[in-house]
């Protein structure tokens, strides 16, 4: 299994996970929602069902193309968003992974050890932050449905962002067009 995640500090977050299947998230926007709501843009992403009035990341939006991903394919995920104070080293990000009902990853990982597979560094600034990177999904991806949760947080805990995602690679899905 490999795990290589990446949340540009208010703006992206960018998951790898078992067997190198690859999510990532785009952090920015108007005003950050919450009970599980819709992140703006192409994406099955949601925000966690938790209050998001002091989340530091606002995404405006996060398109990812395709929309589902497809194993064997490169997906495209384009994240603009806004950090409303500076990310700093010793941020982390509280990091699950599941395929169908068994959890593939469950972790807690140094947010500024993994923004560089998005290109960035620590400190992040705070302000408007686009992200467009591209992302090579093995063909190999077994088919099912694939759950990611990601919370991250400052060194001082401050809430960065929460967002779920759920990614049906395979067969038919909801999420098919």
């Amino acid at each position: 299994m490999k795990l290589s995640l990446g949340l540009i500090t208010l703006l992206l977050s960018s998951l790898v996970a078992s067997e190198g299947l690859s999510f990532s998230f785009g952090v920015g926007g108007q005003k950050p929602l919450g009970d599980g709501e819709a992140v703006p843009g192409d994406n099955p992403l949601t925000y966690c069902k938790a209050e998001h009035a002091d989340d530091i990341l606002i995404l405006d939006h996060v398109n990812l193309t395709p929309n589902p991903p497809q194993a064997g394919k490169t997906l495209t995920i384009e994240a603009v968003g806004t950090l409303r104070e500076d990310i700093e080293d010793k941020a982390f990000v509280i990091l699950q992974v599941k395929y169908g009902l068994i959890r593939l990853v469950n972790t807690q990982a140094d947010l500024c050890e993994q923004v560089s597979n998005v290109d960035l560094t620590c400190p992040i600034k705070k302000g408007k932050i686009t992200i467009t990177k591209d992302v090579d999904l093995p063909k190999e991806i077994p088919p099912g449905t694939y759950t990611v949760f990601a919370d991250a947080y400052t060194v001082d805990k401050k809430k960065i962002v929460c967002l779920e995602a759920t990614v049906p690679f395979g067969g038919s899905s909801k999420y098919d067009l």
